[in-house]
């Protein structure tokens, strides 16, 4: 049961599931003439994008290997090197085969809409989804469970299998920051010039910047937010092994690893139970293949809730199985439920009550929406807040330290159903952009308009799930990080006390630089695209009389460079700032920075991406009549909160789980030299 061949195996496995079901999407039909010239241009403006930041990685990638080579301890430099290499491949694999599925389903998720009805389409648009969580879980687990096989023998495994954590670290921190600019210079600049000053629909073929808004959705949305979700899972993993290779053989019997295999066995453990949440995670997928000619709603949240409760019994089998602690099991329990729990709140902000109220909040004006919604994302950080510290305080209890880690495991161990709800989002709304540039007519608008609504808050709820993991993840990398260089955090002492203060207020400085320049990269990215866009409204005669064609590939061109560029500020402030500290104050200091810019990343995370997403939901809500419905006053008012908020959710507030999960794992590499 312990074989250390188990792991990659169900990797290749869940590979080829993943290839199944892209297979059975592209034997679906692609559409001809307009429409699949459309899903043409948004399949290359996204390729486009990839190929542009897989330079970059590349470039970034060559530079951090080498220093691992020439700098790491000499005993694991050469094997450290190549995981990082490996994970930066891994990484960008996962993207690149998620972005070529999500824009490969969108046209046919329109096209069953139009042609066969809702089921279809819904079932068409999982799968995409599907393809891309089923992904990132059967790539990490390929990835480690290789490294832990050829390496499991090895007094170094950890920090070997860091280097695999630290390179899909570096792909995260290009796609989902650079794909968040690019997704938000294109939806604002195509929001507030054709929606507010032009006055024409939202996905109008006229607009300029509607392909590379579609083009955005892609890039943010699936390879971003894979890339997010991959790092924290591995991150996961690794920081729950690099415990286990730490702690001593006392309180590993005390757990029941006893013998001479305890340690091997406590360290292969998170491994397992990732392999078990795969299974999981692909009942999950067969189950809403089985609900969705129901409510799509509730097909997605079925199969979300029902995988992961499943999953906690599978842990408890596995734990009795191999003779170990039920409390084991208890703290897989409460990362999970830590999960539903953040999940089921996030919902709640972005899609109940809290929305409505916004929208009414518009029959006073623009700056009562403003208001509305900021005081909501303040709202919505407390219970997920608690949630994440009761996680923490009862896995605590439970197993120590090991259980903390075994907590951020059980809240990651179903990410194949999790990435592939949240997958779904981009895709379905695609595909209604799709069916109002072709002119596909209102029932096939109002078929995708409603998978679009269950998406939007899908993809909320995987933005909440996502902030909540990348902060149990890094907390776990933290807790290794101490151990690794025995900090004595004894605080009565003044000394220590001191360093460790200044380290606390450094972090918590990052995360506000960091929402800033990645506010002000969109700011400045969506004004060149503003003006080019309303160049072309002004110079191309009869574009906005439909009798001439946009220059699409102008904009994408636009958010392109915007992206790539804008986002090295971050790069820097998340790899620089942790060797910067700790080379110069020392391990103390840096531990306290890591706490720091945890606790304000969660904050930030939390308020900005709820905000946002209710601030967008509040918009769909005026749209569907209410309140005045479409360009009526309160809309625009609506727009323009949504617009605000954009930047917020899918751009500055997800680069916080990037922040610190990047300044986690660059901690606990460079961790040898500050012990």
């Amino acid at each position: 049961m312990t074989s250390t061949f188990i792991t990659p195996l169900a990797g290749l496995l869940g590979l080829a599931l993943a290839f199944v079901l892209y297979r059975l999407i592209t034997k679906r039909p692609g559409g001809e003439g307009k429409i699949a010239d459309i899903a043409s241009r948004i399949e290359r403006g996204a390729m486009v994008f990839m190929k542009r930041e897989f330079l970059l990685i590349s470039a970034v990638a060559l530079v951090i290997g080498a220093c691992l080579f020439f700098f790491q301890k000499p005993e694991y430099a050469r094997e450290q090197t190549l995981a990082f290499f490996g994970g930066a491949l891994a990484s960008s694999i996962a993207g690149f085969i998620g972005m070529r599925t999500a824009t490969k389903a969108n046209v046919r998720t329109t096209i069953a809409a139009n042609q066969e009805g809702s089921g279809p389409a819904l079932t068409t648009a999982f799968f995409g989804g599907s393809v891309m969580g089923l992904t990132v879980a059967s790539m990490g687990l390929l990835g480690l469970g290789s490294l832990f096989f050829f390496y499991h023998g090895r007094e170094q495994v950890a920090e070997i299998m860091e280097g695999f954590a630290m390179g899909a670290s570096l792909v995260a921190l290009f796609y989902r920051v650079g794909g968040g600019i690019f997704t938000k210079a294109a939806d604002v600049g195509a929001d507030l010039v054709g929606k507010v000053e032009a006055g024409i629909p939202e996905d109008d073929p006229r607009n300029p910047g509607v392909i590379a808004d579609n083009v955005g959705d892609n890039v943010g949305d699936v390879a971003g937010m894979g890339s997010d979700i991959f790092e924290s899972y591995c991150g996961a993993q690794i920081a729950t092994i690099a415990i286990a290779g730490a702690l001593a053989t006392g309180v590993l019997a005390g757990l029941g690893f006893e013998g001479e295999g305890g340690q091997q066995l406590a360290m292969q453990l998170p491994l397992l139970l990732t392999t078990v949440g795969l299974v999981c995670s692909l009942l999950g997928v067969l189950t809403v293949r089985l609900m969705c000619g129901k409510d799509p709603a509730k097909a997605l949240r079925f199969g979300t809730i029902g995988s992961a409760l499943l999953f906690i019994l599978a842990s408890y089998g596995l734990v009795s199985l191999l003779g170990l602690k039920i409390s084991l099991g208890n703290c897989v329990l409460c990362g999970a439920l830590g999960g539903i729990v953040i999940g089921l709140i996030t919902e709640y902000y972005t899609a109940g009550k809290p929305v409505r109220d916004i929208a009414r909040a518009g029959e006073t004006g623009v700056a009562t929406i403003m208001i509305a919604g900021l005081s909501i994302g303040l709202k919505s950080v407390a219970v997920p807040l608690l949630a994440i510290a009761t996680v923490i305080f009862a896995s605590y209890e439970f197993a120590g330290l090991y259980g903390v880690g075994l907590a951020a495991v059980g809240m990651l161990g179903t990410v194949g159903i999790t990435m592939a709800i949240d997958a779904y989002g981009p895709v379905a709304d695609n595909a209604g952009g799709i069916a109002e540039m072709a002119g596909l007519g209102k029932e096939t608008r109002q078929i995708t308009d409603g998978l679009d609504a269950v998406g939007n808050t899908t993809a909320a709820i995987g933005k909440g799930f996502a902030i909540g993991a990348a902060g149990l993840a890094a907390l776990a990398l933290i807790t290794a990080f101490v151990q690794k260089t025995t900090i004595p955090l004894e605080l009565s002492e003044s000394e220590t006390l001191r360093t460790f203060f200044v380290g606390l207020l450094i972090g918590g400085v990052i995360p506000f630089i960091n929402g800033a320049v990645t506010m002000d990269a969109v700011g400045h990215a969506a004004f060149d695209m503003i003006s080019e866009i309303r160049r072309q409204f002004r110079e191309i005669p009869g574009l906005l009389e439909g009798t001439a064609e946009p220059d699409s590939d102008r904009c994408i061109d636009i958010a392109t460079k915007a992206a790539t560029l804008r986002m090295l500020i971050p790069a820097l402030l998340a790899v620089g700032t942790p060797v910067a500290v700790g080379f110069s104050l020392g391990a103390t200091a840096l531990a306290g920075t890591l706490f720091g810019a945890l606790l304000v990343c969660l904050l930030l995370a939390l308020m900005m991406s709820n905000a946002g997403g209710a601030w967008d939901n509040a918009k769909k809500h005026v749209e569907e009549g209410n309140f005045g419905g479409k360009n009526s006053e309160v809309h625009k008012g609506c727009v323009v909160g949504d617009t605000v908020g954009d930047p917020f959710k899918d751009t500055s507030g997800p680069s916080m789980n990037i922040l610190i999960n990047v300044m986690a794992i660059v901690s606990i590499v460079i961790a040898p030299h500050l012990a």
